[in-house]
């Protein structure tokens, strides 16, 4: 019976509502939700995708494992009691940190895998955990902990009662938010516009640009100087407007003292900016009741992001706008990972308590930087990382240097991958194990409704069964958890508990945590419970934000200035060396990729080629370049070929290709549904490049060089741009 059901779309964080139609085991359409809260109608393409996924031919629905002949099916137990006993051999003759995971980005909206993944790491005991993390987002949370006392406490725009936004290096309307969970972001823009004021910094005119009221160029890497610019113009105008957080706030002397040594000059000779531009954008995050300055990948995915992280939150501070209506604010959660148990958290240690084994790189939250993951593979010595757990993760094609990754990973003696297709890093696995595609599961979101602009919950039941031989993550989480306590000959304590969490499985243990939570039963009749939930199926709206940093905060007082921030930013000052010259590479989203997967889908790569070079015209008339035409990049450890689109929207003297591209690969199990497989952003990316503070990975401002292959026979006027074109610098 064709039927509608009810769900949210999983595939970014905009934490979209979507109705479902269902006519027996098929997808027939899938439209926004107008009664959710959050998104309110809103869906971007890969929504519609989400079919694609679930009836994929190319997609695994049964296990398998690597053999002389090929690729064979396995059955479940065979292959999960292999893995356990190879893991358990590995580390036993090199060591726990013999064998390392790394996590990828749709771990993050899986409830199974955010509740029960944590629990087969604990198990594994190995100091080498990598995941998608730190290629993106490392400063900010770096910053969160320093200050606030939790990495996961990240502050983010008011952006419903904002009058002025300040983006830089992000782009919003294409990534939905990015450490700002937005839903129907667009539509939130052009409020603000109506109210004041949207200003864009970036060295491309994104399409968050192109619907700003102003857009500013800046020259990639330099975020960090823009931001001491506006910290010294804010403080050369008046005092600091820290309001109710004057008297909880450390470390405002040396923040000014910090300022005092910023020379304007110097600021615009490195960013490109003009002085007065600088001066404008300070006094009017001032002067505005309601203003935030929002900074994102671009800002922080660079080789000074962690001091960029920390000053991101100092100028919201200064200028009145931390933890304020319209500013940058935290969130109350009804599942809150912070506290899942209703307790207020402590500060703990989290950062430098162990370091990466060649590099001595710190960990952070209990994860090491993924561009440390090659060296700790290629390195002979104890603690060399032998084997491997990949989940749900292709850094081939989306960690910095994925080329000599690729090279590396066919050496591990155990690799293991769990994920819906066998792709570019999981055709190197002995074995890859076949999870349930996101329709097939129930869903909460818990980690972006802790980083969303208006507190809302959801809870959103599987609208079709698993199909297949495939299985849940946690269930595959747990099934290996226990395989490895039996393989040690012990844990009867852990494997009791690990029987009592699977009967629990992942909604029961929502319904508790949202039972003990800051908005659960226990504040009365009007608490969250996922009765409520249920009964509730679009969707809760909790309010808008509020001033909650000092009660969330595990810290008695915030930290304006911690030290190594402070240190680094004099060593950024006391450089005066030149700019560096020639091309520099930025990466780019686009809205119809979910990272590296969405390829194989027609309707997602229909239309001109998405994985395009773009050059600026000055740029491209140096290098003889054309659109249409083939350019071949280098840089310091690859080159690639790639289709060039030759643009103004560039600015010059900067290239820009977008990131999880690359396919075509021998050995890969599905085949990309148009004749451009484009080509990895990421085999120019340096994994010795880092930021040395978080050791983030610097995937922009790559320095490359430019040059014509076979110049095309017939060079055609330049593509204009899809209705949904590719992101920008963030």
């Amino acid at each position: 019976m064709p039927h509608t059901a009810l769900y949210t779309c999983s595939l970014c964080e905009a934490m979209c509502g979507i109705e479902v139609q269902v006519d027996g085991d098929r997808i027939t359409s899938i439209q926004g939700d107008p009664d959710d809260p959050f998104s309110r109608g809103h869906i971007c393409p890969k929504a519609v995708a989400l079919a694609d996924l679930q009836h994929d031919p190319d997609r695994l629905r049964h296990p398998i494992k690597r053999t002389p002949g090929g690729w064979e099916p396995v059955g479940w137990d065979e292959a999960l009691d292999d893995i356990a006993a190879r893991i358990h051999r590995l580390q036993q003759e090199h060591g726990p940190d013999s064998v390392a995971s790394y996590l990828g980005n749709p771990n993050v909206h899986n409830l199974g895998s955010m509740l029960f993944i944590p629990e087969l790491l604990r198990t594994i005991r190995s100091r080498n955990r990598f995941s998608a993390t730190s290629l993106d987002q490392l400063p900010h949370m770096l910053a969160a902990y320093l200050m606030f006392g939790h990495e996961l406490l990240m502050p983010v725009p008011d952006l419903d009662r904002s009058d002025l936004v300040v983006i830089l290096g992000g782009n919003p309307i294409v990534s939905g938010g990015s450490i700002m969970t937005a839903g129907g972001v667009r539509r939130r823009l052009d409020a603000v516009r109506r109210r004041g004021q949207v200003v864009v910094i970036d060295p491309r005119r994104t399409e968050t640009a192109r619907r700003a009221d102003a857009h500013h160029f800046i020259r990639p890497g330099t975020d960090v100087w823009l931001l001491l610019g506006l910290l010294r113009c804010s403080l050369e105008v008046g005092p600091p407007l820290l309001g109710h957080l004057a008297e909880h706030v450390d470390g405002l002397e040396l923040v000014s003292a910090i300022a005092g040594r910023v020379e304007l000059a110097e600021v615009a000779r490195r960013t490109g900016l003009e002085p007065s531009v600088i001066q404008q954008l300070a006094i009017a995050l001032r002067d505005t009741e309601r203003a935030v300055l929002y900074g994102r990948l671009g800002a922080c995915a660079q080789r000074h992001g962690g001091v960029a992280g920390w000053l991101l939150n100092v100028v919201n501070a200064v200028t009145g706008n931390l933890d304020q209506h319209g500013g940058l604010m935290v969130t109350l959660p009804a599942f809150d990972p912070l506290s899942p148990w209703g307790r207020r958290p402590k500060v703990r240690e989290r950062f430098g308590r162990w370091h990466s084994r060649v590099r001595s790189l710190p960990e952070l939250a209990g994860e090491l930087p993924v561009s440390v993951l090659p060296e700790e593979i290629e390195t002979p010595g104890p603690g060399q990382i032998q084997g491997l757990l990949v989940w749900a993760g292709n850094p081939v094609l989306t960690s910095s240097g994925g080329g000599r990754l690729d090279a590396l990973l066919g050496q591990l003696r155990l690799c293991v991958a769990v994920d819906l297709y066998l792709n570019e890093t999981a055709r190197h696995a002995h074995y890859v194990l076949p999870a349930v595609p996101p329709l097939s599961r129930d869903h909460y979101d818990v980690a972006f409704n802790l980083l969303a602009v208006r507190d809302t919950a959801r809870f959103a039941p599987a609208v079709l069964p698993a199909d297949g031989q495939t299985r849940h993550d946690w269930q595959i989480a747990l099934d290996l958890t226990d395989r490895l306590l039996q393989a040690r000959g012990g844990g009867l304590r852990q494997r009791a508990r690990l029987a009592v969490l699977r009967r629990l499985g992942p909604t029961r243990l929502l319904a508790a945590g949202l039972r003990a939570g800051p908005r659960g039963l226990r504040r009365g009749a009007a608490g969250i419970s996922l009765r409520r939930l249920r009964a509730q199926p679009h969707g809760l709206d909790l309010g808008p934000l509020q001033p909650r940093l000092l009660a969330r905060s595990p810290r008695e007082r915030l930290q304006l200035a911690p030290e190594i921030f402070v240190a680094e930013t004099e060593r950024i000052l006391a450089d005066r060396g030149p700019s560096p010259e020639g091309l520099l590479l930025i990466g780019r989203r686009t809205l119809r990729s979910a990272n590296s997967w969405l390829h194989n889908s027609p309707r997602m790569v229909k239309g001109p080629p998405r994985c395009t070079l773009l050059v600026h015209p000055q740029d491209a008339q140096a290098h003889g370049l054309v659109s249409a035409g083939r350019a071949r990049v280098r840089s310091r450890v690859g080159e690639i070929e790639v289709v060039v689109r030759v643009s103004d929207e560039i600015m010059p003297g900067v290239v820009s290709l977008p990131h999880g591209w690359g396919h075509g690969r021998e050995g890969v199990g599905w085949q990309i549904a148009s004749a451009q497989p484009g080509a990895s952003v990421n085999d120019l990316t340096d994994p010795q490049a880092i930021d040395p503070l978080s050791g983030n990975a610097v995937l922009n401002g790559v320095p490359v060089t430019l040059s014509p292959v076979d110049p095309p026979v017939e060079a055609r006027a330049e593509d204009p741009p899809a209705s949904e074109p590719a992101g920008g610098h963030g």
